[in-house]
């Protein structure tokens, strides 16, 4: 069994929302068991909708061990947040943060299965990006 912190990807869920992203990681650990890493930086510091640059390098510093950390945003300020954020970080940190490119829930649950499983950061961001335009009804 992989247990936490053992070749596993990090993953944040970046969103404008607390309560979405809460809700989001509350569902994968329904499913997925809590043996992923999953932070959110959801927000701001003063209980607002929006996103924080600094929360989200925070967190990104919380969840790094070496295995790398995939960082998944709602919408687009969103996206800016979290690459002036990677952009903070130091080496080699920064360059093993990624961003995904997906819907934000089916590229989280995604995401968090493939990490689950003890897949590479490219692989597990793969999985996220493959849910682009994933249909839900046949």
């Amino acid at each position: 069994m992989v247990e936490w912190g053992d070749g596993l990807v990090g993953i944040i869920l970046v969103s404008h929302s607390k309560k979405m992203a809460e809700g989001a990681k509350e569902i994968i650990e329904q499913v997925i068991g809590d043996k992923i890493k999953i932070k959110v930086a959801a927000g701001t510091s003063d209980n607002r909708l929006g996103t924080d640059v600094f929360l989200i390098e925070q967190k990104v510093l919380e969840i790094f061990d070496g295995d790398g950390v995939l960082i998944i945003p709602d919408l687009g300020s969103a996206v800016m947040s979290t690459e002036m954020a990677i952009e903070s970080l130091e080496e080699p940190i920064r360059s093993m943060t990624q961003l995904a490119d997906s819907p934000f829930f089916e590229g989280a649950i995604a995401a968090a299965m493939e990490a689950s499983f003890g897949k590479s950061l490219e692989e597990v961001k793969q999985a996220a990006e493959n849910t682009r335009g994933m249909k839900k009804i046949a």
